[in-house]
């Protein structure tokens, strides 16, 4: 392949969500390590939100969800456990699934030394799900905005079907006010040293993309090494409160409210999240 044709590849605008490749950023034995790292440094919020912001939230899904002692609650996409430990401190029966398991094994171990007894499955929650139904299901830091249509509506499905009745789920995701704010640009980095995604010397090249018919944000990672090259990508899907509405509808759900976020911040339009609340539709 020539130079020419590796940068056709390399920059050739990707299908919306034509790629999933959420598995391998969790699971490569080193960019899992950098992802919790990043996750566990709760001085900024580019991956998991600021400890405050994190205390604030918990005390507000507390006080409108949590009775201690009996209220049943699982956590899509549950990390390093940064949620369901403080879930369980506040006396909730809890259960996280995640399919990082460098990020279960920081959560098991969290528990262990807290004296907390929460069940943490490892697995892709696409592909399976914890056992038993929940009061409350979790899903939290925009995972859902980085599923496709489809992956949206098998994941709906799955939390209808665990939901106790009576039972609330509560997510967030992002706005379009993300869209709005993005641009399309291309960026190149070179680490002598190594860095994030690789050990050894390497390239990095970012193209950013937006799609305005799908109000899709998506990002292209391609890492060159001496020896190998490989992409990462990632997707955020930004939504409306009408097309919240519209997919929670078509899932079977209803939605009682929305928020500016997962603390209880009444929705403004100019929020750049949407937190949900929804209950199965009768």
């Amino acid at each position: 392949m020539t130079v020419f044709d590796e940068l056709q590849r390399v920059f050739r605008r990707p299908r919306p969500f034509e790629y999933y490749t959420s598995p391998q950023l969790w699971n490569d034995p080193h960019i899992s390590k950098g992802m919790l790292e990043a996750h566990l440094d709760q001085s900024h919020d580019a991956a998991s939100s600021r400890t405050e912001f994190i205390d604030s939230a918990v005390e507000w899904i507390s006080s409108r969800f949590i009775v201690p002692g009996r209220t049943p609650i699982c956590d899509f996409g549950c990390g390093p456990g940064l949620w369901t430990t403080r879930f369980a401190e506040r006396g909730a029966l809890v259960t996280g699934i995640d399919l990082s398991e460098r990020s279960i094994s920081y959560a098991r171990d969290t528990a262990i030394a807290k004296g907390l007894d929460i069940r943490y499955v490892l697995g892709d929650y696409l592909q399976c799900s914890p056992d038993g139904t929940f009061d409350l299901i979790t899903m939290i830091a925009g995972d859902l905005s980085a599923l496709s249509p489809h992956q949206t509506r098998t994941l709906l499905q799955t939390f209808r079907s665990l939901l106790s009745e009576g039972g609330a789920l509560l997510l967030d995701v992002a706005s379009m006010e993300q869209w709005q704010e993005a641009t399309e640009n291309t960026e190149h980095e070179f680490f002598a040293s190594g860095d994030f995604w690789s050990p050894v010397p390497h390239h990095v090249l970012t193209n950013s993309y937006k799609y305005a018919a799908e109000g899709l944000l998506g990002k292209k990672y391609t890492v060159v090494e001496e020896t190998r090259t490989f992409e990462i990508y990632t997707w955020n899907q930004c939504y409306t409160t009408e097309s919240l509405s519209r997919l929670f509808k078509e899932s079977g759900f209803q939605v009682t409210e929305f928020l500016s976020d997962i603390a209880g911040t009444p929705f403004r339009d100019d929020s750049r999240w949407v937190a949900v609340i929804a209950a199965p539709a009768a």
